[in-house]
């Protein structure tokens, strides 16, 4: 056979050319010369080219909650597939679009009862901002365009997701950003939180920060804040007890929108469909992506409230209400995912799953504190993270090294921010694979100090 033919065929499962590839949010250069490569997955595994097994501790990206090729998910999209590969949304709708949407919106609370499709987070971001926005006009309330973000918010990478959002390094190569942007502060202090298990106690008042940025720029002027429930992408921090009640309720005070970025947290991993679920706040929309078909084909969007949608269904009926939308918005295959997903959620009680196996979990995490360098430990749901202590002379480095050991000599894939070790494994996980991916974690831990 040809190498050309081998290679059209899919077996150059490591191909040796890796020049072509600009890798995101990775260092390309160290990647390039030393790749962590991946060529298969199954169930709680990645598989690299030589066949060795991978324990994923962090669900593909936050993603594969339901874990990796999982056959009823596959079969959904191997059938999709050959039935129908691509409709428009634009003036025109297909089955399985609408039939999702609906189990979205009854796994939402209270009336978040329409769906607007995305491709990613990113693109669920920039559509709730847009929807905010075109919100406020309709309502006859136009000077309403501030955006209110708060400080190491995540938010994704569009130009309106990185304007509210608060990572530096995401913001500070590309300009001014959205003009109109004010930020709340982070719930973060090591000192009244450290080795936190849950929600921590201290920190709710920091809510309250949003009544100066009201007092700053009058509510009149304010369209919308957006917060993680969970921060997740900052090295996970949990929201402090009361604080989201609290933001609920200054915005109901002022009128403005509260967006839930749910893109990580939503689809069981805090326990719940949703966070808003687990913390008992109901926001105006709820952005989604990753979980809701475990990761399988791109996917985001956009759950609102009834009264939102509502405001746009006014004028002709054969006038477009919403002038915005993806070509991708809906996509059959990513669709037909995300029903084959749901229908495992429920059948293998997943979200309940992860509500039983949250202690477990927090507690075996805990086990890592006193190891060399640990400067806090943060878990909630089937989340943890550890904060490592950097070295003198190289931010970043410990946690890097940590990340690449974990691969190549404990066969466990871990995700890292800055000097944060994140850990968000399947919602399949057992206890014994618990137990595998804390020790491993451990030496991973002792052999960077």
């Amino acid at each position: 056979m040809s190498l050309a033919h081998d290679h059209l065929s899919g077996r150059d499962a490591a191909p040796n050319d890796l020049d072509a590839f600009w890798l995101p949010f990775t260092a390309n250069r160290s990647f390039k010369q030393n790749p962590r490569m991946i060529a298969g997955a199954k169930d709680m595994h990645y598989i690299t080219p030589e066949g060795r097994k991978i324990l994923d501790g962090v669900a593909g990206l936050w993603c594969c909650n339901a874990g990796h090729g999982r056959q009823p998910i596959v079969e959904a999209i191997q059938k999709q597939a050959a039935e129908l590969d691509f409709a428009p949304t634009f003036q025109f709708g297909h089955p399985k679009a609408f039939q999702l949407a609906s189990r979205i919106a009854a796994l939402a609370p209270a009336d978040l009862d329409h769906v607007f499709f995305a491709n990613s987070g990113s693109e669920a971001v920039d559509t709730a901002l847009k929807i905010a926005l075109a919100y406020w006009n309709v309502k006859g309330q136009g000077s309403r365009t501030r955006l209110i973000g708060r400080e190491r918010g995540y938010h994704g990478v569009g130009f309106g997701g990185i304007s509210v959002g608060g990572i530096v390094n995401n913001r500070k190569f590309f300009g001014s950003l959205l003009a109109g942007v004010d930020h709340l502060p982070h719930t973060y202090n090591r000192q009244e939180q450290a080795f936190t298990k849950g929600e921590p106690e201290w920190g709710a008042h920091l809510a309250d920060d949003l009544e100066r940025i009201v007092t700053l720029h009058d509510a009149s002027t304010i369209a919308a804040v957006i917060v993680e429930p969970m921060a997740g992408s900052t090295g996970v921090l949990p929201p402090p007890k009361g604080y989201l009640k609290r933001l609920r309720e200054i915005c109901d005070k002022h009128g403005i929108l509260l967006i839930f970025d749910e893109v990580i947290s939503g689809f069981g991993r805090l326990g719940c469909a949703f966070a808003a679920e687990r913390y008992g706040v109901v926001p105006d929309m709820i952005t989604f992506a990753k979980a809701v078909n475990s990761g399988t084909v791109p996917m985001g969007g956009v759950i609102a409230r009834k009264g939102i949608y509502d405001a746009f269904m006014n004028g002709p009926d054969n006038a477009i209400e919403l002038f915005h939308g993806y070509t991708y918005s809906g996509h059959p295959l990513a669709a037909a995912a995300g029903l084959a997903t749901l229908d495992l959620y429920r059948d293998e009680n997943l979200f309940e799953r992860s509500k039983a196996m949250e202690p477990k979990w927090i507690d075996a995490i805990m086990t890592l504190k006193g190891l060399p360098n640990v400067l806090d430990i943060r878990a909630v749901g089937m989340v943890g993270a550890i904060d490592l202590a950097s070295r003198p002379d190289a931010v970043g480095k410990r946690a890097f090294e940590a990340m690449d050991r974990a691969f190549r000599d404990h066969d466990l894939m871990i995700r890292i921010t800055g000097e944060t070790i994140a850990v968000t494994p399947p919602l399949i996980i057992s206890e014994d694979q618990i137990g595998e991916l804390v020790d491993k974690l451990g030496k991973v831990i002792r052999a960077v100090a």
